[in-house]
């Protein structure tokens, strides 16, 4: 009896979660699709419940200067170096580092 008790309780309960899983689910594709007007201003809702205007996006701020106008450069420049250069450079970071012990060795 205490068996089949069991079966009952955790039928339930497995029925339960897969049950809030779905709601969540629908939900958040729900939710995915929705359009969210600027903070402090009022979207003209047409008649499909969609802002019948569009709002120019804000962009990040790391992608403004000083005096907030976009920067139109690149803000990663690489350059190529050979293999023996880079050795090089990172031996010489290596030997100036505080807790190198060998700098007469090479």
């Amino acid at each position: 009896m205490l068996h089949i008790l069991y079966l009952v309780a955790f039928t339930v309960l497995a029925v339960i979660a897969i049950a809030n899983l779905i709601r969540s689910l629908v939900v958040l594709s729900r939710d995915s699709q929705r359009s969210y007007s600027p903070r402090g201003m009022s979207a003209a809702v047409d008649g499909s419940g969609y802002p019948a205007s569009r709002f120019r996006s804000v962009p990040h701020p790391e992608l403004l200067d000083d005096t907030g106008n976009i920067i139109n450069e690149p803000l990663l420049v690489m350059r190529s170096i050979n293999v023996e250069d880079a050795r090089e450079q990172l031996d010489a970071l290596f030997k100036s580092s505080p807790g190198n012990k060998d700098t007469d060795e090479e």
